[in-house]
Formats: structure tokens, sequence, C-alpha cells
């Protein structure tokens, strides 16, 4: 089966091309014929089982076809700023071709952000993603328009839950239309979910979904450090290392750029790849990194599905994904076919607790490599501390782990 099945409009389709995207995965494969259909839905589904797009695809396909612009038409809510980002960066992709907008609602910015969503919510957005707090601020002003809104999507809502936000779930919904259809995924069902689904949901259908893993073959390890120590630690670990095949991967355009122009100011054979080149420019960099004319490919998550290359030796997570599903994407590039593999990821104090919910559902630790002493002091691992807001815990000293990868110098290959 591939996208081409749910008879998508064209301009969707093509978004969905561009962003790499291939051959649904199992929940895209349920969800999307049924939410097309207009039924409630429950899915049980952890990060990396392909949700994000299993409840964005159909819903920007229904909004196309209502012809309905300038109207806010869906509202995703979601438990964090960061998953908010996340699922907005999917939308972007997604509709870039289409004439469907969207806006992430969320608190932490600063007086022009604020009056940025507030324009949007009172003059009309198709596709509202928010938390709950931040919703409810502007709810309170009386100018949000939920008068057409026709989809509802509670994303994560097992950690919602655990985070308290049940009440200001419930206050929210009071907003809305009655008449309107309901998404609801979760990765796990306790009877606080349950209740959740009978007050919000009409006869949904149950999807339930387990999550992927990665192969055994790729080793992952791990580097834990300041974010200004990443940019020399990478160009330390790839410089002078005799790697026919690496793809270093980072969460948006501009550090890929970034990272593009210092590698190759450091003589490496690199080149960036993301959604601001054009088609043409992106076939040209593959064929080239295909042809072993380019060893060291930088790139975005919106290409991450659409790399097809076999025989990858190293993966570098420049950025901890937002999300599980990102980061077994990204890591899946390699080990392919009969080959080993191997995956570094960089983890910076703001990005451990997202690493240590990664860990999570891998359902193992990944191991903490030690920092070459050039490189001076590090952070210690301790997501507890590091919840990803800037100016957290600030703790020095050498961070601690095992071997982790010791790629030799030119003239041999990296231990496995």
């Amino acid at each position: 089966m591939n996208f081409s099945d749910f008879a998508f409009d064209p301009d969707l389709m093509e978004g969905i091309s561009a962003m790499g995207f291939e051959a649904p995965t199992p929940i895209q494969e349920q969800a999307i014929p049924a939410i097309l259909d207009g039924k409630d839905i429950i899915g049980s589904a952890q990060t990396g089982t392909g949700k994000t797009a299993a409840f964005l695809l159909p819903v920007i396909q229904n909004i196309i076809a209502s012809r309905e612009a300038n109207k806010t038409r869906a509202l995703v809510i979601v438990p964090t700023r960061e998953l908010a980002q996340q699922i907005d960066q999917h939308m972007e992709g997604f509709s870039y071709f289409t004439p469907v907008s969207s806006i992430a609602v969320y608190g932490g910015g600063d007086g022009s952000l604020f009056a940025q969503e507030k324009k949007a919510l009172s003059e009309g957005t198709e596709v509202v993603i928010c938390t709950p707090g931040r919703m409810i601020a502007h709810l309170n002003n009386n100018y949000v328009k939920f008068d057409s809104l026709k989809y509802l999507i509670l994303d994560e809502a097992d950690r919602m839950l655990d985070m308290g936000f049940f009440e200001d779930i419930m206050k929210i919904i009071k907003y809305l239309p009655k008449q309107r259809q309901n998404l609801m995924f979760a990765a796990t069902m306790p009877d606080e979910i349950r209740k959740l689904a009978r007050k919000v949901l009409h006869q949904p259908v149950e999807i339930n979904i387990a999550v992927s893993k990665p192969v055994e073959k790729i080793l992952q390890v791990a580097y834990v450090v300041y974010e200004t120590q990443k940019l020399p630690l990478v160009t330390h670990l790839l410089k002078g290392r005799d790697l026919k095949s690496v793809i270093v991967f980072c969460s948006t355009k501009l550090s890929a750029k970034q990272l593009g122009r210092q590698l190759k100011r450091e003589g490496l054979k690199a080149q960036d790849i993301h959604s601001d080149l054009s088609q043409k420019e992106r076939e040209e960099i593959m064929l080239d990194f295909r042809n072993r004319k380019l060893n060291i490919l930088v790139a975005t998550d919106l290409l991450s599905r659409g790399i097809d290359v076999d025989n990858i030796e190293l993966i570098v997570n420049y950025d901890v994904p937002h999300e599980g599903e990102d980061y077994i994407h990204r890591i899946g590039r390699t080990a392919r076919a009969e080959s080993d593999g191997i995956a570094i990821t960089l983890i910076s104090q703001e990005e451990q607790f997202k690493f240590a919910r990664i860990e999570k559902m891998l359902e193992k630790k990944v191991t903490k490599s030690s920092v070459p002493e050039e490189f001076g002091d590090t952070p210690a691992y301790d997501p507890s501390k590091n919840r990803g807001r800037s100016g957290g815990f600030r703790g020095g000293g050498r961070s601690k782990g095992g071997g982790g990868y010791k790629g030799k110098r030119s003239g041999s290959r990296p231990n496995r």
C-alpha cells in the first residue's frame, strides 16, 4: 500500500512526496480511512508509530475538500510546546503546496508571539496546535472563534492527564461545537483515559499499534555536551576518518546550513540538504551521495524518510529529535541490508529530558561515551533536572560512559 491509495488531493500528495513519505505505517493504514469516513478514533500508539501523519493527513484532506478558507477547522491539543512545535513542522511540510494554514500556540514566548497567536485565533487559521494553558489564556479574552471547528485531536492524552490537564481540556471543549469529529491518541490506556474518552468520543474506532524498535545491528551511543561543544565535537568525530557514507541529522534548516558550511570549511566532502533547495538540487545532491562524490550528508528531519541509501556506516544526531518516531527513522538509515551501523547522538542540557523519553520508548539506556578531555568539562546526564528549559541545571564535570564510538583515523574502519 502507498499514500496514493487514499485518493488524497494532488497538492497534498506533492507535500507528502516532498517530505519523503512513501508507504504508510500500520497506524496510518488503519486510522486514515476511518478519519476520512468521519469516525471518532481512540488510538493506543506510542511515539514511533507515525501517528502524527495518521491524523494530520486526513484532516488536511478534509479541509481542502471543504473549501472553507480562513476559518479554524481543527484543534490539536498537546502536553508540551516541544510537541506543538514538532507537529507544526510536520503540518508545514504536508500542507506546503496546499492552501491550508496552521499555527502553533504555546507558552514561553514574548508579547509579539502572543499577538500573532491572537490574530490567527480571531481571524481564523485552518489548523491550531496548542498547549492547554496557553489556549485557555486566549479563550479567557473572548476573541477565539471556534464556531466552524470540525476536528478535535488530543495527542499524548495520557501524558496530559499525568501533567494535571484534565480540567483544562474539559474547559477548552466547552468552547467547541458539539457536532465535531474527535481523535484521541495515547501511549497507554489507563482508567483515566477511558473516562476521558467516554466524555469526549462518540462510538470511536479503537486502534492499537505496538511501537517499532531499531534493529539490533545498530550500535547506539551518545555524548552529553554543552550546546557550544556540538560543532567542534562533530567535526572531531568526522575529520580524518575513513568513512564513506555518513548522514548527520539536524532538527532545523538553519543548523543544517551552518553545520554543512563548517564541515566544508574543514575540508570534508559534505553537503547540506533541506526543503529550501529545489527538487532538482536535492536530486543532484542525493545522486552525488549515492555515487560517493559526497561522503557526508547533513539533512533535516523532513527528508529523513526519503533517504534510501544502503551501506551508510554512521548516523549522527546533531540535535536530539523531538519525537522517538524521528529518532527511529533517523538511525534506521544505517544497518540496512547485511551491514552493521553506528548511531551517535549529541545531547545538550536542554535536550536531556527529550532523550530520556526516547530511551523509555526504546526500553534501554543508550551508552553515554566520554567526551575527549580536550573539549573541557561536560554536563552531567540528569534528565530530571534538565527538562528543556534554558537556564536549567548547569552542573559541570566529565560525563561518564562506556566505550562507544572509537572511529580510527584514515586507513582503517571504525570499531563496531
